[in-house]
């Protein structure tokens, strides 16, 4: 039995405000899941969740200690308060105006840093983005005008899914202010959570929150909660200069629906609240929520026994040629570390870190790809 003990590292001020707090929370795991007899109510911290009932006021709330604690507040134009759940020291900033559905094309980018399936890891997401120099040691942005790619799965299997959305959503906020740029792409589990598929939602939020507020896991990222209408802008795939970021991958099938960057990501975001009656009768959004759909195409790394083969090398030519791309960045299927496929065509970064005990990276900078370990390491892509 292995038995791995957690400690909140940092849960970050948001929107370059405040400082860090460094709350005391061990939590056992056994296999990756909390057992029974560890979760213990009373250790279980969630939050903030922030509820916009209408548009003039909200109510934010946590579990705090096992315990829903909540406020309200009247909104005008942003919504300033301090944590009031195990944060006390931290100060939050969010805008009242939703936020712009995120653009997919960026060109003349001077370097690009890119991690995949963080599935709640925080400490591990925090350590690599700081030996990248990505952010400093207080956590916030120090990239400059680089841009951060959070290449899908974020959400589920590890017990820290909270702090690592708010800890991207703050740097998103931070790096556009110094002239750079955070991309969260939609993965799988996102998807998932979105539409109420919680087989792998770690047990402290079913058993916490969930169960104390009776609110379903994923209402809790509906879209009159803050964090939800934040995950409804996000792209599915992204360009940056040459380089195509996505989560899954790429069937050669999807060319036939001439979808451009836009278009695809605009036909994702509509199929997300659609119900299960919707969907149904919705050829698009079945294939591009299917296997062979961008968030679960697995056919760069293996073929899928009476789904689909492994793209052929010339397949991807002709994906690569359509994107006008040179290469294409996934995660969804694991690699043992940061590593190009296809010559280098395609880079997968779904790292197991619990398996390796960090993270690893990918760095683009003038020209060159470089496998970036958690000290700071970098490694030429060959």
């Amino acid at each position: 039995m292995r038995i791995m003990y957690k400690h909140l590292i940092c849960f970050v001020t948001f929107i370059l405000i405040g400082t860090c707090l460094l709350p005391s929370r061990i939590i056992a795991r056994e296999g990756g899941a909390q057992s029974d007899t560890a979760l213990s109510v009373k250790s279980l911290n969630d939050g903030p969740h922030v509820h916009w009932p209408n548009d003039s006021s909200v109510i934010v709330f946590y579990l705090h200690e096992g315990e829903v604690v909540k406020k309200s507040f009247a909104v005008a134009d942003t919504l300033r308060f301090r944590g009031f759940g195990p944060d006390t020291v931290s100060e939050y900033l969010i805008i009242k105006e939703s936020k712009e559905n995120e653009a997919c094309v960026f060109k003349d980018v001077s370097k690009i840093f890119a991690l995949s399936d963080i599935h709640g890891e925080y400490e591990y997401l925090v350590d690599i983005l700081t030996g990248a120099g990505v952010i400093d040691n207080a956590g916030h942005w120090n990239w400059g005008t680089g841009h951060l790619v959070i290449n899908g799965d974020v959400f589920d299997r590890g017990d820290m899914v909270t702090e690592c959305l708010w800890l991207i959503y703050r740097l998103e906020k931070e790096a556009q202010r110094a002239g750079g740029a955070v991309h969260f792409t939609l993965g799988n589990h996102e998807l998932m959570v979105l539409q109420g598929d919680n087989r792998y939602v770690h047990e402290k939020y079913q058993k916490g929150i969930v169960k104390k507020t009776r609110i379903k896991h994923e209402d809790l990222y509906g879209p009159d909660m803050e964090l939800g209408r934040w995950l409804r802008t996000l792209p599915t795939v992204i360009k940056i200069n040459d380089i195509v970021f996505v989560h899954g991958g790429i069937h050669p099938s999807l060319l036939d629906y001439g979808f451009s960057p836009e278009d695809l990501n605009d036909a994702v975001r509509r199929g997300l609240d659609l119900r299960s009656s919707q969907t149904a009768f919705n050829d698009t959004v079945k294939y591009l929520f299917g296997s062979k759909g961008p968030l679960w195409y697995r056919g760069f790394h293996y073929e899928m026994e009476n789904s689909y083969p492994k793209a052929t090398d010339s397949e991807l030519d002709r994906i690569l040629s359509y994107f006008d791309a040179q290469k294409i960045v996934v995660g969804h299927s694991e690699v043992d570390s940061v590593s190009g496929l296809y010559h280098n065509k395609v880079v997968a970064i779904d790292i197991p870190a619990e398996e390796l005990g960090s993270f690893q990276g990918l760095l683009w900078e003038e020209g060159r790809f470089y496998r970036v370990k958690v000290n700071g390491t970098r490694e030429l892509l060959e």
